[in-house]
């Protein structure tokens, strides 16, 4: 500070002032290059394979916050501490000294905002934009006088731009789920990874919700009136589009149902996606942003569709059972039919798939009410008429071929003569 005073009571303030922002500059490119922080174009930023563009953004989010809330605090004090006596001349070499890294790293950003970026590059997106947002009051405070303010407003012209690639990214995401192309069937009717890969999306994007609803802000609220047990977050702008956004899933959904000739099946397969959307949203976050009525309605959904499954696939075969009396050949003939009809459903449905447990239990067990009863009470009226060599199964081998079903695992049932009694069945893979 002597060496100042003398300077600039000689009146070579500026040269003093030019080697102290020479000096302080090169210490803070020295630091830049501690952080590992290349210089890099914005065209090579462009050009960069995202697998390096991620590890490079890693480090540019670390060397903000240090850049930001430690490095330069410290040198701004520095600078008032030697330069402080002389008026507006500290807030002037700090600007200088300061302004190559920050637009350094500003134009790393800048890059990074220029860019199309596909749904699953916007976490990092995102970490990038709470980064900015969260340096904004420091950024402020650090460049506040007038000599230094255009480093501010590049740096929220910055923070502006990101906003709008991020809202961009993320619209982009609806989108995306819609043209979901619908050409193949989905083996066995389980949970499509389409499903899988979106409702995971959505769960991680919770994580922002407080960001993305700021940058949704604007939007105008769908339901201003909320209901006091009901989250103020199912009516926020988050939540709005994570519901458009399923609800675009399930159009996709029903659309690649339909590549399913069997109606059944297409009930399965509309079940288990509608199941998963459901258990995800329970079990997580994500349960504030759709609701209880939401989940209620969902819920009856995939309900009504386990039960439409049921209808299309047994009605047939049960109706062959109610029916309690009339000639022997006739009983045969109707006993006969039933055991072909669930042969069938068992050839084919051991290979469709269910993958939640309790879901597969469940519509076992309701498979299983229905049918070990109507079969049980048909033999036990029709048996000596039927004749025990025509009893191909009892209710036991019944009620355990049904917990076969759905396992995503083909069998089948086949005849053979017993000797000790009539016909049998005989498990085999195919």
């Amino acid at each position: 500070m002597s060496i100042a005073n003398v300077m600039f009571a000689s009146g070579y303030h500026q040269e003093f002032c030019q080697g102290f922002i020479t000096s302080r500059r090169h210490a803070l490119d020295e630091y830049i290059v501690i952080l590992e922080i290349e210089k890099l174009s914005i065209g090579d930023v462009l050009k960069m394979e995202w697998s390096c563009l991620n590890f490079e953004i890693k480090k540019w989010i670390r060397a903000m916050k240090i850049i930001v809330q430690v490095y330069l605090p410290s040198e701004k004090r520095l600078c008032k501490q030697i330069l402080g006596p002389f008026g507006t001349v500290y807030s002037f070499c700090f600007a200088e000294i300061s302004k190559t890294s920050m637009f350094h790293l500003l134009n790393f950003g800048e890059a990074i905002a220029m860019g199309t970026y596909t749904p699953e590059k916007l976490f990092r997106l995102l970490d990038m934009y709470e980064v900015l947002s969260s340096l904004a009051v420091e950024v402020d405070l650090l460049f506040f006088e007038e000599v230094s303010s255009f480093i501010k407003a590049e740096f929220h012209k910055l923070l502006t731009k990101f906003g709008d690639t991020v809202r961009s990214t993320f619209l982009t995401f609806d989108n995306a789920i819609a043209t979901n192309p619908s050409t193949n069937k989905f083996p066995g009717g389980g949970v499509h990874h389409l499903t899988k890969y979106v409702m995971n999306y959505i769960m991680t994007l919770c994580e922002y919700g407080d960001t993305l609803n700021l940058l949704f802000a604007d939007e105008s609220p769908v339901h201003p009136d909320i209901e006091p047990d009901i989250s103020a977050l199912t009516f926020s702008p988050v939540g709005r589009h994570f519901q458009k956004i399923t609800a675009t899933l399930e159009s996709n959904l029903s659309n690649k149902c339909r590549l399913y000739k069997d109606m059944a099946l297409q009930h399965i397969f509309m079940m288990n996606n509608i199941h998963y959307i459901v258990q995800k949203i329970k079990s997580s976050e994500l349960s504030l942003y759709f609701g209880d009525a939401w989940l209620r309605v969902h819920t009856a959904n995939f309900q009504q569709d386990a039960r439409n499954y049921e209808r299309v696939t047994w009605s047939t075969a049960l109706s062959l059972l109610r029916e309690e009396t009339g000639s022997k050949a006739s009983l045969k003939t109707r006993y006969t039919g039933f055991i072909d009809a669930f042969e069938e459903v068992y050839r084919t449905q051991t290979g469709w798939c269910v993958p939640d447990v309790q879901l597969r239990e469940d519509l076992q067990i309701s498979i299983s009410q229905k049918l070990v009863h109507a079969y049980r009470t048909f033999t036990g009226k029709n048996s000596a008429n039927i004749g025990d060599k025509w009893i191909k199964c009892n209710v036991d081998d019944l009620e355990h071929y049904i917990l076969d079903l759905f396992e995503g695992s083909p069998k089948s049932l086949n005849h053979h003569q017993l000797k000790a009694r009539g016909l049998s069945f005989r498990i085999s893979l195919p």
